[in-house]
């Protein structure tokens, strides 16, 4: 009610004493000085829990109460009292947090406080002061005692506390390098307070005590308990008295400073004095006079009023505007129709209650005696009493109703609960209620909503009267309407959770038939193959759902709602059909297919029966198909129809068949019925064909025999033929004898092909082979005796001028030698056929004895051949001398001047004509003239074949990106053969015969070196043109840097014209020719030099301004400087400059808000970095990067310290980032451990036991589900806990008992000191540096680690370098990377190699210097010793800096501001390979330390810990005893390693596994890492031994089979398409790689040739693409990358310096890196080294091989590797590969001789061309493997040596190449040769003697050819011939070895049938048809 209408007057009394309607109200009148209004807190209290709703789900509204006090002013001063009796003392109010909750006691707690009348009324003066004297005197009696009473029971208490409580230990005293000056501060205050608390103080006066009971009234002084309230309520006052003077002396004289710590210590503020206020005068009459005006207006009390409220009690009182309360009855109700009726009850009841109530109210009204009493000018607020009185009851009448209906939603009384309709539906594949639960909590509040606006149209009384539109205040209040709305969307949610959870049900069981998962898994089903039954199985999947959602009710009742499902019922139920309707109709396709399927091939039987065969071999083919149609044919076909009936019949009960598939059944049912006719009838055509052929076949062999004796004769008449004139004629007659040959061969062959098809014995025809004999020599002479008349023709009477001395004689020898040789074979014939006349026993007459010694014709003729050709060979000496093409006019004019008459040719010219001319007498000196002219000709020839070459060659050009301009591309080839022409030119000018054509030569000369000269300048252009153009292309660095831009521009110019001129004509001469090019060239060249300076000078002075800038190479800085317009694409290059930030997020203005780590971790600057003030200049918001980082970091462990206290530590170490976790962690474990030492050091065991306790909680943490970067930070917590532990475990053993023990000052301590951190250790103080690391994990501290961590802050805090020495995998970059960590400094790593120089170390110096980070030199003994002293130089510089304290100092010329926080640590493997010793002057500015073996069970146990193992020291144990047993029994190899390192991957794996299977037993997961790990490098005898270490360490541990199912699918089809066997071997292989590269990654494929290496990676590649296409895991596609490190040179590899220009060249590996590592795509990256290893290169990869994962150019650049990148090498043996190179590497070991070569022999099968991939062919070829190859490896082996090892793979693959080569190309060209399997057995031998015995020496050829020999003929016992082979078609001859032969099949040399000649020593073989093994010409 609103207090100022019903009478709230102002008057200058009473005014300030009101209550107001938020409660309480400090009254300053009611002060006087000496009391302070904050000493009543439960005053304040009151204030700040006034008006305090109940909660929302109270089912009552919301009272707000009020309270009251008294203002009272007497002449010792004043007091506030509270109102109520009973009240909490002081102490306890100040610990009350709000209002009570029991409205009951809210409302007795407040009780008007009733003032005596010795107050109220007025007294006289002698009245008052009787009153005062009688009570004053009891009054103090019982205040004396009271106070006497209080002091004693004080006191008692006190002294009883005193006696009982522990001695307070005394303060520690800390050493002032832990007090912070803010702590010193804080400190000080407190004291100083504490001081000013103590002192005196005036107490309260009594008399002041007694006014205050002299207040109360007597009635409240009386009672059973009212002496103890007395008590109670002074003792507050007194107290209240006492803190207020101390308070207010407090605050008057100390003035509290503004540091943490103080925050608890806030002072309330003095009170405020009051101004312009006057207490000196007497306020009792302005009471009076203010009581009086209030009842004058307090309108409530008027009789008008009374009657108004007993108008609305009668009636409101038992009214609703609205009841449902009996809706439930009525049954479930739909939401529309309820807020109808709602509406219309509501319309109703305001209607009526218009008509009633307010019609009584207006009559009451409209009376004259309503305002009787009222003044006019009180006749507004009058009104306004009547219309809040009339608010308040139609407010009362709303919140009754709504309170009501809400009490209907009682949970703890649902009997009058409505019941609403809902629906399950299903709507656009979506199932859902209907209405929504949004639209029935809406209805409902609707309801609500309704009601409070029943009254909101009902006019004032006033505007009623007057006639204006006023309304009534009829609302329902605001806090009734929260609390309906929050109690009512209570109830809805609890009341829905069953429909909801109903419904759920629906989902989770038939969810998958709507939202597209059935539609998916049909298609993937029909997808696959699948068998009928399983078809049918999913079939009835969905019949069976069907029957399940009918069986369901069709209604669900529940509290609130009536669920009718049938809607969603039918709607699944539909849905089941048409899923089960699409398999039938595939199924019922499939059936139709298959039975079209079946009728088809009944159909094709049948037309091959009753087709009539047209050939024999048709016939054959048609009996043998049939033959097999009745045996295995229609037994399959039956089989089929009877699984067609099966399917037929489940069909038939399920699926609706069309007519014509009923058609298509009976058919397929019906054919085997039917086929039986067709066989019968096919019977009777084939016995007719037969009897034709047979006749054929008999006619023909008739024919050819008498064909056969015709040309037998003929070819007995060449005996005769002897006229050389008429060899045309005879040339002409063999031709015509061959055709007929070859047909007589054509019909032989068809007659064998019939005969074999008929079975029959095959018939001989041998007279052909006597034909063929006796007519091919005869062939073979005439045609050369008539080539060589018509060759001797052409040389006699053809062009002189075009005859070649050279070419003749070679001819006329050739001639020679074959016409000798004919000859002497008929001559032999001839004696043959004389020594077989001789044994035929008969008497020769004279003349038959002469005609035998007679010469035969064709001997003579061979005679007279040769005979012209020796008169021919005197003329071919002419022929050289005067056809020499050297002879110019002027060697002719010196001949002819020789004879004396002209000897110069013409066209008329020939050789006969020159032999009649007679010059034998001159011959010698046209020789001489010849000679020389040949001479010169040969000069000339050469040059004008130089320029020829010229002529053709081009330059390459190719179009640059971007720019669109032609660069040149390949100039290596011209370059070769520039420099061989120059050298050539050069060589001719020195020959005497030079002189005709010197000038020439000269001018060519010089037209060369001018062409070298501008292709040097042309390529030095383009180099520096391509290097400058994408800088100066943008316009950032034009605008910075001006003056290079415009020479560049310039350069541009003349390059682009230049490149124009070559695009149009690419000829190398025409190029060239190009005017002033070589001028221009070098002009640019100039031109390019100065800017090559200017930039260098413009990036130095970058560099300067942002230091960091110096650990990047000038081509990383440039692309990050031409980003100046937007600084999102800076990102990428960040992590360059910083090694934690990863990434920065921008705002849309970009401005820089948080940065990410690698690891994702998010931490928020402490402020925005605002890029575009920096106007472009990358390096200045990167500087601002720099600096706010550095802040935020100590904010944040500023604010995680203060956290670390009022938090959780397990929930504590999720909250914060990980670098800040740990810090924070080891501040306070430091912190602590002081505080124990201080108490004694008996604390030191529980305190021990607590940090166990600690660690077994974050332990815990770790075996749960976490993310990443979560898990990461604990592993490194836990890696720091349990040292903690550690090393207080040692503190207790060696009895620490003090601060200062030398134990505990060893220890990295963490200090936080005057706001910062610091890092102690012994009497070293480091500051934290504060720089970003990101979340990354720590090493495990060991004893070597803290040795080498005292080592190191020793050497930093003597300005020294730390020089950590040591084998490799002892820790040495890791553990100096992990101090850097400790001390969050930036450390940069570099590898060393042999090729830095010291100006790129000086770059390296000079960015540590000034931006004060720390380097960690790895392998730095590996720098060359004279650049290692200019080194020692410049770290002396730095150090001589650091030691003087200077702030800028000169480095190299160059003056840098020092940064004295910079360190240099070099890491250094003695004695290896490529290393050398440090000069003196450089090892005194290093500490060393020695790093020897790392403790490797502490290692693996603390690991274990952090990634969530129980047992971690027991299996620390094993895998120590696993290495120490393994180096111990089994072989010494090069590539095995027992290190840290192998260690530290056995330890990752175990990490992984625990994180996939957290339950599984730890033994076995630890065994499966040690296996996966270590089993791969293991040789085939030695993984025996490591089995039995690993079965006696592990007893009774069987691993499980790991689940590879997924993968070996997919290596098995990419077997297939690689034509690669997946045997056992080779998949075990391939998994142990891809195990391998998850923990690894850098690996080594180790093995000979012909293991597998570069397969195995191919095929890999290949299964995880083919993974991530069907999604198999979380593979990704690989793409790889294959280098040759041997092939090339350590620049070309990696990168080189110009020696002159000092300009930086990148390497394959280089850019192959940088591109993998920069490229965002997830793919796996491989870069595959294939080639030897060796130290030369391999060691510049070390810091990429090792955790660092860098690889370190010389230009300073370093790359990140990627996390999908691997290095993967391919090599033959690691012997010499460092211990360094080894440790860094997995090793996967190969032997070929457990891959075999079966496999290469069955793939090199598969790729055979046709038609050896045949299978008669291949069967064959296989027997011959399995035959030949495994006893003749076995022979070589044991019983042959050999001149040069080889492998038996290596052997058969000879073979195989040697096969193919021989015989492919001959099969291809005649494919259906019937003689084909003969010459496959015939190179098979051959291949086999020059590939498995080709490398045996004398003595062993011999036991090969024994054996060969014996086992093709089939007499050896041990290897019979097989089956598959048959009989032997090859057999060797018995004189020499069977390396003496060879088999040759040449067709252009044959004249043979079947395109075969071989060549024999002098002898023709007699099975030429079938070719044969023949002895090899020598």
């Amino acid at each position: 009610m609103d207090k100022q209408h019903l009478g709230a007057g102002k008057g200058r009394g009473g005014a300030r004493g009101c209550e107001g309607r938020s409660g309480w109200r400090f009254e300053p009148r009611g002060c006087c000085g000496g009391l302070d209004a904050l000493a009543c807190p439960w005053r304040l209290r009151r204030r700040q829990g006034r008006g305090t709703p109940r909660s929302p789900a109270s089912p009552r509204p919301p009272t707000r109460l009020r309270g009251n006090r008294v203002v009272v002013r007497s002449r010792l001063g004043a007091a506030v009292l509270r109102g109520a009796p009973g009240t909490a003392a002081p102490g306890e109010m100040a610990h009350s947090s709000g209002a009570p909750s029991s409205e009951k006691t809210l409302r007795t707690l407040f009780l008007p406080v009733v003032l005596p009348s010795s107050v109220t009324s007025d007294l006289t003066p002698s009245q008052k002061k009787l009153l005062s004297h009688r009570r004053c005197n009891k009054e103090q009696k019982i205040l004396k005692q009271l106070l006497i009473d209080r002091a004693l029971k004080t006191y008692h208490i006190s002294m009883e506390k005193r006696d009982h409580r522990d001695p307070v230990p005394p303060i520690p005293e800390l050493p002032s390098t832990m007090n912070s000056e803010q702590k010193q501060q804080r400190e000080r205050y407190l004291f100083m307070k504490k001081c000013v608390q103590s002192n005196q103080m005036a107490p309260i006066q009594q008399q002041w005590l007694m006014s205050m009971l002299r207040l109360v009234p007597q009635a409240l002084m009386e009672g059973k308990d009212q002496q103890l309230l007395t008590e109670k309520l002074l003792g507050e006052v007194i107290s209240d008295y006492e803190k207020s003077m101390k308070r207010y002396m407090v605050r008057s004289v100390l003035v509290k400073p503004d540091i943490e710590g103080l925050e608890d210590e806030e002072e309330a503020p003095l009170p405020a004095l009051p101004v312009g206020l006057d207490f000196s005068s007497p306020w009792h009459n302005n009471f009076i006079r203010a009581k009086k005006q209030i009842l004058s207006k307090l309108h409530i009390l008027h009789p008008t009023m009374k009657t108004l409220l007993d108008f609305g009690y009668a009636a409101f009182s038992a009214t609703l505007i609205v009841d449902l309360s009996s809706v439930r009855l009525k049954g479930p109700v739909d939401c529309d129709s309820l807020k109808t009726d709602v509406s219309l009850c509501c319309s109703k009841s305001a209607e009526k209650l218009l008509n009633t109530w307010y019609q009584r109210v207006i009559t009451l009204f409209t009376q004259q005696e309503v305002l009787k009493g009222v003044k006019p000018d009180q006749t507004d607020s009058f009104y306004k009493c009547v219309d809040t009185l009339m608010s308040n009851q139609l407010k009362d009448l709303l919140t009754r109703t709504v309170e009501a209906f809400v009490k209907l939603f009682d949970p703890e009384d649902r009997s009058c609960l409505p019941v609403f309709k809902m629906e399950l539906t299903l709507e656009e594949k979506k199932m859902e209620f209907y209405p929504s639960f949004q639209d029935l909590e809406e209805a409902i509040l609707f309801i609500v909503n309704r009601i409070g606006q029943t009254f909101e149209n009902i006019q004032t009384i006033r505007s009623w009267l007057m006639g204006d539109t006023a309304r009534l205040d009829a609302e329902l209040p605001h806090h009734i309407m929260e609390w309906a709305t929050s109690t009512l969307k209570k109830s809805i949610r609890d009341n829905l959770e069953d429909p909801k959870e109903y419904f759920e049900n629906y989902v989770e069981r038939y969810g998958w038939l709507v939202d597209g998962t059935a539609e998916a898994r049909i298609q993937r089903f029909e997808a696959e193959e699948h068998t009928f039954d399983e078809y049918t199985a999913f079939i009835d999947e969905f019949l069976t759902l069907k029957k399940e959602i009918l069986s369901l009710p069709e209604m669900a009742y529940f509290p609130m709602i009536s669920l009718n499902c049938e809607d969603l019922k039918q709607g699944l139920v539909s849905n089941a059909n048409t899923f089960a309707k699409m398999l039938m109709d595939r199924v019922a396709a499939n059936h139709r297919e298959e039975n079209k399927k079946i009728c088809r091939e009944f159909e094709t039987i049948k037309k091959r029966a009753l087709k009539v065969p047209e050939t024999t071999e048709e016939m054959v083919e048609t009996i043998a198909y049939i033959k097999k149609v009745k045996t295995e044919g229609i037994q399959d076909l039956s089989l089929r129809i009877k699984e067609r009936c099966r399917q037929m019949n489940y069909l038939l009960d399920v699926f609706l068949f069309a007519p014509e598939d009923i058609a298509l059944n009976t058919t397929v049912i019906l054919w085997p019925k039917n086929i039986n006719p067709v066989f019968d009838e096919h019977d009777d055509l084939i016995e007719q064909s037969k009897r034709k052929g047979e006749q054929e076949v008999l006619q023909k062999s008739e024919k050819l025999m008498v064909e056969l004796d015709k040309l037998s004769r003929a070819v007995a008449e060449f005996e005769d033929y002897s006229d050389l004139d008429c060899m045309p004629e005879y040339v002409a007659e063999l031709r015509a004898l061959q055709k007929r040959i070859q047909e007589a061969d054509e019909t032989i062959a068809f007659i064998n092909k019939e005969e074999r098809l008929f079975e029959w014995r095959l018939s001989d025809f041998p007279l052909l082979s006597n034909v063929k004999a006796e007519i091919e020599p005869y062939q073979k002479l005439f045609t050369l005796m008539l080539k060589w008349q018509r060759t001797e023709k052409r040389w006699m009477d053809g062009d002189f001028l075009e005859l070649n001395g050279e070419t003749m004689e070679a001819e006329v020898d050739e001639f020679f030698r074959e016409i000798y040789r004919m000859s002497k074979q008929f001559q032999q014939k001839e004696k043959k056929m004389q020594q077989e006349s001789k044994k035929i026993i008969q008497p020769r007459t004279k003349e038959e004895k002469k005609e035998e010694t007679k010469e035969s014709p064709t001997v003579s003729m061979c005679s007279s051949i040769l005979v012209q050709i020796k008169d021919f060979k005197e003329y071919v000496p002419t022929v050289t001398v005067f056809c020499n093409p050297g002879l110019r006019p002027r060697h002719w004019q010196q001949m002819s001047n020789i004879i004396g008459s002209d000897l110069t040719p013409n066209s008329g010219t020939t050789l006969r004509k020159v032999l009649k001319q007679d010059l034998a007498p001159y011959f010698d000196q046209f020789e001489a003239i010849s000679v020389a002219a040949s001479k010169e000709f040969s000069l000339e020839k050469t040059m004008n074949a130089m320029m020829e070459t010229w002529e053709s060659i081009s330059f390459s050009t190719n179009v640059h990106q971007g720019t669109g301009v032609h660069i040149l591309s390949a100039v290596d080839e011209i370059q070769a053969i520039l420099d061989d022409q120059i050298t050539k030119t050069q060589t001719m000018r020195g020959s005497p015969f030079i002189k005709p054509f010197d000038k020439e030569i000269r001018e060519w000369e010089r037209c060369l070196l001018q062409i070298q000269d501008i292709i040097d300048e042309w390529l030095k252009v383009q180099a520096q043109w391509l290097y400058l153009e994408p800088i100066f292309s943008s316009e950032d660095i034009m605008q910075q840097m001006q003056e290079e831009g415009r020479l560049f521009q310039t350069v541009d110019r003349f390059w682009r014209e230049i490149m124009k001129y070559c695009a149009k004509d690419t000829k190398v001469l025409v190029a060239t020719a190009f005017t002033g090019l070589l001028e221009k060239l070098q002009n640019c060249n100039e031109l390019l030099d100065k800017i090559m300076k200017g930039l260098n000078a413009y990036l130095e002075k970058k560099r300067l301004f942002f230091t960091r800038f110096f650990f990047l190479s000038n081509d990383e800085m440039l692309e990050i400087l031409s980003e100046t317009k937007d600084p999102l694409r800076v990102q990428p290059h960040l992590k360059k400059c910083f090694e934690g930030i990863a990434k920065l997020r921008f705002l849309p203005n970009l401005d820089i808000e948080a940065m990410y780590s690698s690891e994702g971790e998010c931490v928020e600057l402490i402020s925005t970095i605002s890029t575009s003030e920096a106007r472009g200049a990358v390096e200045k918001w990167l500087i601002q990067v720099e600096d706010i980082m550095l802040k935020s970091i100590r904010d944040v462990i500023a604010r995680s310290r203060m956290a670390y206290l009022e938090t959780e530590r397990k929930k504590w170490v999720v909250e914060w980032p990980g670098q800040v976790v740990l810090c924070v962690s080891q501040m306070f474990w430091t912190s602590e451990v002081h505080e124990v030492l201080r108490n004694g050091p008996e604390g030191l065991q529980d305190y021990y036991d607590k940090l166990q306790l600690q660690l077994n909680e974050i332990v815990e943490l770790v075996r749960g589900k976490l993310s990443k970067q979560t898990r990461t930070t604990l592993g490194a917590l836990v890696t720091i806990d349990v040292h903690a532990r550690d090393v207080l475990m040692e503190m207790i053993e060696s009895g620490v008992q003090r601060e200062t023990d030398f134990q505990w000052l060893a220890q990295l301590r963490y200090y936080w000191q005057f706001d910062n951190v610091r890092v102690c250790i012994i009497n070293c103080n480091v500051k934290y540096a504060y720089e970003y690391l990101g979340n990354s994990p720590r090493l495990v501290i060991t004893p070597l680690t803290d040795r080498c961590y005292r080592t190191l802050i020793g050497a930093f805090y003597l300005n020294l370098g730390g020089a950590p020495e040591g084998p490799a995998g002892t820790g040495k970059t890791e553990t100096t990377k992990d101090l850097a960590k400790a001390l969050a400094v930036q450390c940069v790593v570099f590898n060393c190699s042999d090729g830095l120089d010291y100006l790129a170390m000086g770059k390296f110096f000079k960015g540590l210097a000034s931006s004060g980070a720390w380097a960690c030199f790895d392998e730095f003994n590996r720098i060359e010793l004279e650049v290692l002293s200019v080194v020692a130089q410049q770290i002396l510089c730095i150090q001589r800096a650091i030691q003087l304290k200077l702030e800028t100092f000169v480095f190299e010329g160059t003056e840098l501001k020092l940064n004295p926080n910079c360190f240099v640590a070099i890491t250094m493997n003695p004695g290896y390979a490529g290393r050398s010793e440090l000069p003196d002057n450089l090892k005194v500015l290093f500490r060393t330390v020695a790093m020897m073996v790392p403790n490797y069970a502490l290692i693996a146990e603390i690991s274990l810990y952090s990634y969530g193992f129980l047992n971690a020291k027991s299996l620390s144990v094993k895998i120590v005893m696993t290495y120490r047993l393994c180096s111990e029994q089994l072989s010494s190899q090069y590539h095995y390693d027992y290190g840290m390192r192998a260690v530290k991957a056995v330890l990752v794996a175990a990490g992984n596994l625990k994180l996939k299977f957290p339950t599984e037993d730890e033994d076995i997961l630890l065994l499966r890492s040690i296996k996966d790990v270590n089993e791969p490098k293991f040789l085939a005898h030695d993984i025996p031994l490591f089995m039995g270490i690993t079965s006696d360490l592990f007893p009774g541990v069987t691993l499980p089979e790991a689940d590879y199912s997924d993968f070996l699918e997919c290596a098995n089809e990419c077997c297939i398409r690689h034509n690669v066997q997946p045997v056992q071997v080779f998949l075990e292989k391939m998994i142990q790689t891809y195990e391998m590269m998850i923990v690894r990654h850098g690996f080594m494929l180790v093995g000979e040739s012909f293991s597998g290496k570069t397969t195995i990676l191919r095929v890999l590649a290949d299964t995880l693409s083919l993974m991530k296409e069907r999604g198999y895991g979380e593979e990704e596609k690989v793409v790889f990358r294959t280098v040759n490190p041997k092939s090339i040179t350590m620049g070309q590899l990696f990168g080189q310096f110009d020696l002159v220009s000092h300009e930086w060249t990148d390497g394959v590996v280089a850019n192959t890196f940088r591109e993998f590592a920069l490229a965002e795509t997830p793919e796996r990256k491989w870069v595959i080294f294939d080639g030897p290893i060796d130290t030369l290169w391999i060691e510049s990869m070390n810091t990429v091989l090792d955790d660092n994962k860098k690889l370190c150019l010389m230009s300073g650049e370093i790359i990140q590797m990627s996390p999908q990148m691997s290095l993967i090498f391919e090599t033959m043996d690691l012997s010499q590969a460092s211990p360094a190179t080894v440790s860094r590497c997995g090793m996967i070991f190969l032997e070929p001789s457990q891959l075999g070569w079966s496999p290469l022999v069955t793939s090199w099968l598969n790729k055979l061309p046709e038609p050896l991939n045949l299978k008669e062919h291949q069967d064959l070829l296989q027997g011959l493997f399995d035959w030949l190859i495994p006893p003749a490896l076995s022979l070589r082996q044991k019983q042959c040596k050999e001149l040069v090892p080889t492998s038996n793979t290596n052997v058969v693959v000879a073979l195989t190449r040697l096969f193919e080569m021989i015989l492919c190309p001959t099969v291809q060209g005649d494919p259906t040769n019937r003689n084909i399997s003969t010459w496959i057995m015939a190179c098979f031998a051959f291949a086999t003697i020059w590939s498995v015995g080709g490398t045996c020496d004398g003595d062993s050829r011999i036991i090969f050819d024994n054996f060969l020999r014996e086992t093709l003929a089939g007499k050896s016992k041990t290897n019979p011939v097989p089956a598959s082979v048959g009989k032997w078609e090859c057999p060797f001859e018995e004189k020499g070895l069977v390396y003496d032969y060879m088999y040759e099949a040449a067709a252009s040399r044959g004249t043979n049938r079947d395109g075969e000649v071989c060549v024999c020593q002098g002898q023709v073989n007699e099975q030429l048809g079938k070719g044969a093994l023949l002895p090899l010409l020598h």
